[in-house]
């Protein structure tokens, strides 16, 4: 996984500056290895434990190295909470294509959904931002209710299939917020709070998420019956 970050950031990132040498702090390779040990840090310590010289170590740099791309740890954590927010939303938007039938999107979606907010990786990383939102306020804002996130992704889906004529919906907001919450199954909450100490098995997902598709569009069909 971790070469498969670098590779991709090799291939989405522009051309060096000059003479094929990247300037101080803009290499993208760099970036994402200092992102993804942080990532390993911030998860395993939290972020009051955690320091810059414990993410100089596992992300294998120099210090100097490290305050060249980040200025402290508050805007570490931050870039790596906007770096998951960002691959998250990235993924689910790939599943809602225009072209595809409405009931297998949303199955695909609730599946990339299920399966991300209830791993180790992202309970860990609620918990830790719960734990900063006094104090960075704005963050814990941008990563649950910013203006890219799986909510306005999914209404914008749910929004174009409402103008193509497959559903009938007056509030896509609510809408998209009920398919999110069917979807997870009740099981974000009981992992958050440590009721359910490991993810839910593929075939729990499905099983749920397919169960969540059908409520869906048994109330949001264009062609049901009230």
């Amino acid at each position: 996984m971790k070469h498969e970050s670098q590779n991709a950031a090799v291939l989405n990132a522009p051309a060096p500056s000059s003479g094929g040498r990247w300037a101080a702090g803009e290499d993208p390779v760099k970036r994402q290895q200092i992102l993804e040990g942080a990532k390993r840090v911030f998860m395993k310590m939290g972020f009051d434990a955690a320091s810059m010289n414990d993410v100089t170590r596992e992300a294998g740099v120099s210090k100097g190295t490290l305050y060249v791309y980040f200025a402290n740890k508050e805007d570490l954590f931050a870039a790596m909470m906007e770096s998951e927010r960002t691959q998250l939303v990235g993924s689910a938007r790939a599943v809602l294509e225009d072209d595809v039938d409405i009931a297998s999107a949303l199955c695909e979606f609730g599946k990339v959904f299920a399966s991300y907010v209830t791993s180790d990786k992202a309970i860990n990383a609620v918990r830790t931002i719960i734990g900063v939102r006094e104090r960075m306020p704005s963050l814990c804002q941008r990563f649950f209710t910013g203006p890219d996130n799986l909510r306005s992704v999914l209404r914008s889906f749910l929004e174009r299939k409402a103008e193509a004529g497959s559903i009938d919906i007056q509030d896509f907001d609510l809408a998209a917020r009920q398919f999110l919450e069917m979807a997870s199954g009740g099981y974000f909450k009981v992992r958050l709070f440590g009721d359910m100490t490991e993810p839910p098995s593929k075939e729990d997902i499905d099983y749920v998420v397919r169960g969540a598709v059908r409520v869906f569009l048994a109330a949001y069909s264009a062609n049901r019956k009230d």
